[in-house]
């Protein structure tokens, strides 16, 4: 295509990030900016990017984050699909956050791990029956030979009425033990406040 993009830039304006006004607890910063944008009606603005690797090759899809606790951020999937195997063999993964009418960023670095099945069978019966249809229905990441066969699991589904969750399917909490918050900044110096997990977190700043 030889598309020239190189003239496409944008100058950040909109606010900045001092150590000195940040919570000192990454997780309630977060929740602070998570609330800047579910304020402002952003669309999926609990759209994460989770990160994985395995066999030394990483590997990057967009999720849901469906849950935000002091120890984590949590999400739910099937477990056998691409990222349960890849979460299965290694447990170290990465989130980024990006709300672009804020002009900020958000980096998590941490390690996951299965959430309990209690929590994964009430989150499960809370989604619309379709959804929960759909979850049951789907061998995820597998490869299907067309659609149909997608639409044939669902009827399935649907004509045995057993719609409780199923074992491969359920939530995961990426517990932090980096949090990266990136704010823009005009002139491409943009403000990064890097919180690190030790006995307490703590928080330095990082050049653009």
């Amino acid at each position: 295509m030889n598309r020239d993009i190189s003239h496409i830039r944008k100058d950040y304006i909109k606010d900045s990030l001092e150590i000195e006004k940040v919570d000192a607890n990454p997780i309630k910063q977060f929740s602070k900016w998570f609330i800047d944008a579910e304020s402002k009606g952003l669309l999926d603005y609990n759209a994460m990017v989770l990160s994985t690797v395995s066999n030394n090759k990483p590997s990057a899809r967009v999720v849901l984050l469906k849950g935000l606790q002091e120890e984590g951020f949590v999400f739910y999937t099937n477990y056998n699909s691409r990222k349960g195997q890849e979460l299965a063999d290694n447990n170290n993964v990465a989130l980024t956050f990006f709300w672009a009418e804020y002009e900020r960023q958000v980096r998590v670095e941490g390690i996951v791990e299965k959430i309990s099945a209690e929590l994964s069978d009430k989150y499960f019966n809370s989604r619309p029956l379709d959804s929960r249809i759909g979850a049951i229905a789907s061998p995820q990441s597998t490869v299907i030979s067309s659609r149909d066969v997608l639409d044939e699991a669902v009827n399935n589904v649907k004509q045995s009425n057993d719609i409780k969750r199923p074992e491969y399917w359920g939530g995961y909490k990426v517990k932090p033990q980096v949090i990266e918050f990136w704010q823009g900044r005009a002139n491409r110096l943009h403000d990064r406040l890097r919180y690190v997990k030790e006995d307490n977190w703590r928080i330095e700043r990082l050049a653009p």
